[in-house]
């Protein structure tokens, strides 16, 4: 059985809106992926500290930057939200493994999911087809 949800086209500036959004942890994400498969030294440092081998700075960027591409092609932006959800979500609970700072490592990851789907709903109608905050 489905059910038929109707939403209000968006408008131009909520699409824009929602592309501003959208860009800024596209771009975190697009620089934190580059970097790690770079292997540059504060990445080695900070995966040495975090208690994780260094060979997997490859490895770490290359499914952030396949997550963050599902993310940014609109037919697969859902998935690539719930990826990088799934990503971010390890980084929080490594930054809690290691007794980092609440507000700034362990809930970074966080503001970076929020702004994932907050720019994600304001520029997908099927997203507010499923969560429709206004009748």
């Amino acid at each position: 059985m489905q059910v038929a949800t109707q939403t209000a086209p968006i408008s131009k500036t909520q699409l824009w809106i929602g592309r501003g959004v959208t860009a800024l942890p596209v771009l975190f994400l697009l620089f934190d992926s580059v970097i790690h498969m770079m292997q540059i030294a504060p990445v080695m440092d900070s995966l040495n500290q975090l208690g994780y081998p260094v060979n997997l700075a490859l490895v770490l960027g290359i499914i952030e930057l396949v997550c963050l591409v599902a993310y940014i092609f609109p037919p697969t932006s859902v998935l690539g939200a719930i990826l990088l959800t799934g990503y971010l979500g390890g980084a929080v609970a490594t930054h809690l493994r290691v007794g980092d700072p609440l507000f700034s490592n362990v809930l970074f990851p966080v503001y970076v999911g929020i702004l994932i789907w907050g720019g994600l709903y304001l520029r997908d109608e099927r997203l507010r087809a499923l969560f429709p905050f206004r009748k």
